[in-house]
């Protein structure tokens, strides 16, 4: 069976295929170009993935040495994520499945993440606690099998990803705040501030508003007009960061002392950051548990998670009918690609 997955949630088009259950082709289009506006820009993000969907789709199938025809299933990102963006993806693998005729299937984006360990030749073992650390979700979910999942805990305010993209900001170290904040910690010396880690009333839940504004503070108390010194922007970074993985790996092990869980993911574009690879990767060392976390391309958004997903939801007979002829008149055999 090959699955074709198109994956446009945010700001990279990204389209995958999956042949026999290995995945051959991965190719992701980045937009560079919001690092100019401080984020992403949603307008232009949607223009960015009309542009690319289809010569990226075209390189894909080259990659995979398949054509339309020899296509089986089609799946793309339903949501969650910017509505335009989405729509592009969604729209164009929709009508591409509806002119080849053959199943559809919507992914969310979230739980393309969840399972994106599946991608790694290590695989996690059934039932693993998924620590999802994303720019728009932070999250722990037990999960039993590729149809039951299990919410133990989410962000009350503010996702991770995003408290690093304020803060980032805050220091004037620039988009996307992910890497520039790892990269100034490394220079930094974490114990020269104590940021504070909610303690929140439901153990597994997370709070990172009251974190941002306690670095706001530190910085209008410490220094006037906010001019930094670069040692001490590197000290705030890694204080900062510190507290972040602080949270995470708390909640985390609060989970594996409360469940059965057999492995550990941690899965999200914020597994990128590789002190907090190292701080659950540790963690899971000292509970004995298998840890597994995607390789780079798979943190951040990319359609093999997608196609994976999907592939996953088409077995289970997840299915999503495609019945509407928007051309009356116009016998549907017509359509041809």
């Amino acid at each position: 069976m090959n699955v074709l997955g198109i994956e446009s949630s945010c700001d990279e088009t990204s389209v995958a295929v999956i042949s026999d259950g290995k995945l051959v082709a991965n190719l992701i289009s980045s937009q560079d170009f919001h690092v100019n506006y401080g984020g992403v820009v949603p307008e232009l993000s949607s223009r960015a993935h009309l542009q690319i969907v289809l010569p990226l789709l075209k390189d894909a199938l080259s990659e995979s040495k398949l054509t339309l025809k020899d296509i089986n299933v089609i799946c793309a990102t339903a949501g969650p994520g910017l509505i335009g963006a989405l729509l592009v993806g969604l729209t164009f693998a929709k009508g591409l499945a509806y002119s080849l005729q053959i199943p559809f299937v919507p992914v969310n984006h979230i739980e393309g993440h969840v399972y994106s360990g599946f991608l790694m030749k290590d695989k996690p073992e059934f039932p693993f606690l998924a620590v999802v650390v994303s720019g728009g979700h932070t999250l722990l979910l037990l999960v039993n099998s590729f149809t039951e999942i299990q919410k133990l805990g989410s962000t009350v305010d503010d996702a991770a990803g995003e408290a690093f993209d304020k803060v980032a900001k805050m220091l004037g170290l620039g988009y996307p705040g992910g890497p520039k904040i790892q990269k100034a910690a490394e220079h930094g010396n974490k114990e020269k501030v104590t940021f504070p880690v909610a303690d929140l009333a439901d153990p597994f839940n997370f709070s990172f508003s009251g974190l941002k504004t306690s670095v706001l503070r530190y910085v209008q108390k410490s220094f006037k007009d906010n001019i930094i010194p670069d040692n001490e922007r590197n000290n705030i970074a890694a204080s900062f960061q510190d507290a972040v993985i602080r949270a995470i790996t708390r909640n985390a092990e609060r989970a594996l002392n409360n469940f059965e869980i057999k492995s550990l993911s941690l899965v999200g574009g914020v597994a990128a950051n590789q002190p907090l690879r190292d701080a659950l990767t540790n963690l899971a060392a000292r509970y004995n548990k298998r840890i597994v976390i995607p390789d780079m391309q798979f943190c951040g958004d990319n359609a093999a998670m997608i196609t994976f997903r999907g592939m996953k939801l088409f077995e289970s007979g997840k299915r999503f009918e495609l019945t509407y002829n928007p051309f009356p008149g116009i016998p549907e055999n017509h359509f041809s690609i």
